[in-house]
């Protein structure tokens, strides 16, 4: 896929509409607080992938506008708050240690 400033908005855009369900369901589930729901990490997910999309883009040279760089920046300081909740990332096996492979392999 190429990198695009329209692509990263429609992601932006996408996530902005997700948190909004996200509190809808929320709401509907009974008031239960977003820290407590399961779609947190999903949510999390998303929000890694849209940041390190913003990366790349700057990798690349992209001319981004002040008003993308201040999502960018807003987006950044909210997956701090929840870097803890994404899924980690799978490491090949020879780049593991014995307690990894052995979690992994649920021995």
């Amino acid at each position: 896929m190429a990198l695009s400033l329209q692509t990263y908005v429609k992601l932006a855009n996408f996530y902005n509409e997700m948190t909004r369900v996200l509190s809808a369901i929320c709401v509907e589930k009974g008031g239960i607080a977003l820290e407590n729901y399961v779609g947190r990490f999903f949510a999390a997910d998303v929000l890694e992938y849209i940041v390190e999309y913003g990366h790349r883009l700057k990798k690349a040279g992209a001319k981004i506008t002040p008003e993308i760089q201040s999502v960018m920046d807003l987006f950044e300081k909210q997956f701090e708050n929840v870097k803890s909740l994404v899924t980690p990332n799978q490491k090949p096996i020879y780049e593991m240690t014995l307690e990894e492979f052995e979690k992994i392999m649920n021995i």
